[in-house]
């Protein structure tokens, strides 16, 4: 079982048809994150801001890249507000950072106070992506986890169990790998990360688990270790 997590999730993983929330998702990614606080895991969030604004929606309709990462990166605060409400509401002790200042709404991200907070068994959410445009929320869970100390990133899919040599809902044949390392997605150009976030992975020695959230107690058992969906990781000597 790990220590320390990080999971990363996508805002759209949050949403239901046609919502920007989905109260069924949100209960059940609180209570699998529930169980395993319990056990004695350590767990951090990043989340996306796809349910609300994505880049390419925000290019086609004249806005700027600048302007646009702003807008994501308060969206992802909304998100990291949503999970809190829905950790706390099943009594989960539970904090926002964020990199953005918006101190009537969430705490401002200090590191040593975060390590703090995940000492006492609380769950942190860091919002904001990392406070800077030109950032994914991907490059985010890579800083915060190395920030952090975090053994791996959990990134959890929604409807997709691994790595595919190729889009799997396009493609029939393409194959799913069990184990990769950081260069191989950097060199196959695989959409797990972007290269910035791939890169500090690799820098640090960061574990990541790629896996499907939607079955049924998966978050719980990629907290806990178990082998499933792709683990990337260094190349074994």
């Amino acid at each position: 079982m790990y220590k320390r997590v990080l999971l990363k999730l996508s805002g759209e993983a949050l949403s239901g048809s046609g919502k920007n929330f989905d109260p069924d998702v949100l209960h059940e990614l609180a209570t699998q994150i529930k169980e395993a606080a319990e056990a004695g895991v350590e767990i951090a969030i990043v989340v996306g801001g796809g349910n609300f604004i994505r880049g390419k929606t925000v290019s086609e309709i004249g806005i700027g890249r600048v302007q646009g990462d702003h807008m994501g990166m308060l969206a992802t605060i909304i998100n990291a507000l949503a999970i809190q409400s829905a950790l706390e509401s099943i009594g989960v002790d539970t904090r926002v950072q964020t990199s953005i200042d918006v101190p009537k709404v969430a705490e401002p991200y200090i590191q040593r106070r975060a390590v703090r907070h995940l000492e006492k068994g609380r769950v942190v959410i860091f919002g904001g992506g990392t406070g800077s445009p030109y950032f994914s929320t991907d490059t985010t869970a890579a800083l915060r986890a190395s920030e952090i100390g975090a053994e791996v990133i959990l990134m959890a899919k929604n409807g997709v169990d691994g790595v595919y040599s190729d889009d799997p809902k396009k493609n029939p044949d393409a194959v799913r790998f069990e184990k990769l390392t950081y260069m191989d997605l950097l060199n196959k150009n695989l959409q797990v990360m972007d290269s910035t976030a791939t890169s500090m992975c690799m820098d640090n020695n960061i574990k990541i688990v790629v896996f499907n959230m939607n079955e049924p107690g998966n978050i719980v058992k990629a907290m806990k270790g178990e082998m499933i969906g792709t683990v990337i990781s260094k190349e074994e000597k």
